[in-house]
């Protein structure tokens, strides 16, 4: 079998060690300065951890194991920079976090978000942990390993170049902006930046295919698709800005997620 099982009970866990403790740490602070959405802070850094924690302790191909702690960082620290300057940039929580936890207790706050952030966190993060402890295989499949590769780093070009495009748009003066971000990579869809997202999470699990057991781990790219479509921003936007003019006519024009659907 191309799979270290011991090393891998090692890998998950202590994936998960560090993913609780991060998520610990975070719960801390967001409720006692209280803004849960602190949360939005710590998602990119425990995937970059978990990454990192297989390449340093697997068995598997070192070239695998590090490459993916890379992509995996590099993706992590430019989301990071993002998520910092939006929450240091307001003195109030995120509203979405507001109106989800109304009413909500200490205890089913922490369960809510960050205790279900942290299994989010093992789930999308799970081809990862088994590619740090399998091998590649001789087979043509091994090409599995620098095509994901490569489509993850793809992924996160148009990822942040999506978002530069947004805080480009953002930054112009209210009178003399468009209505609506419909240029650049927001001309072929309504969401580019989490479809850039997606891209890296589907290219990370392809590496991690390369070692036959990895592709039946589709549910972990799978998932992280859902966080991003129905999760997160993608869906809630669509809510917010659905009934106005310029941005209905933007519906019309310009398809939801993937180009041409």
């Amino acid at each position: 079998m191309s799979v270290d099982l011991r090393n891998l009970r090692r890998v998950v866990g202590a994936s998960a060690a560090v993913v609780t403790a991060l998520q610990a740490g975070t719960a801390a602070l967001a409720l006692r300065k209280g803004r849960r959405d602190y949360a939005d802070g710590v998602w990119g850094p425990g995937l970059a951890a978990v990454a990192v924690t297989g390449a340093a302790l697997g068995t598997g191909d070192p070239w695998r194991r590090w490459a993916l702690a890379a992509v995996t960082t590099g993706w992590a620290v430019r989301l990071e920079t993002l998520m910092l300057g939006r929450l240091r940039g307001t003195d109030t929580e995120d509203e979405r976090y507001t109106e989800f936890l109304e009413g909500a207790s200490t205890p089913t706050v922490l369960a809510k978000v960050f205790g279900t952030q942290a299994l989010a966190q093992l789930v999308v993060s799970a081809p990862l942990q088994l590619a740090a402890a399998s091998t590649l295989p001789r087979s043509a499949r091994r090409w599995l390993f620098p095509v994901g590769v490569a489509a993850a780093v793809g992924g996160a070009v148009v990822e942040a170049v999506a978002d530069r495009q947004k805080a480009a748009y953002s930054a112009r003066d209210r009178d003399e902006r468009p209505d609506v971000l419909d240029t650049g990579l927001w001309a072929v869809s309504r969401h580019p930046n989490y479809l850039g997202d997606s891209i890296v999470w589907d290219g990370l699990w392809l590496a991690g295919a390369a070692s036959a057991p990895g592709g039946w781990l589709f549910p972990a790219p799978a998932a992280m698709n859902w966080f991003l479509v129905h999760a997160t921003g993608a869906k809630r936007t669509e809510d917010r800005m659905g009934d106005r003019p310029a941005y209905q006519d933007y519906q019309r024009r310009v398809s939801f997620f993937f180009p041409g659907t």
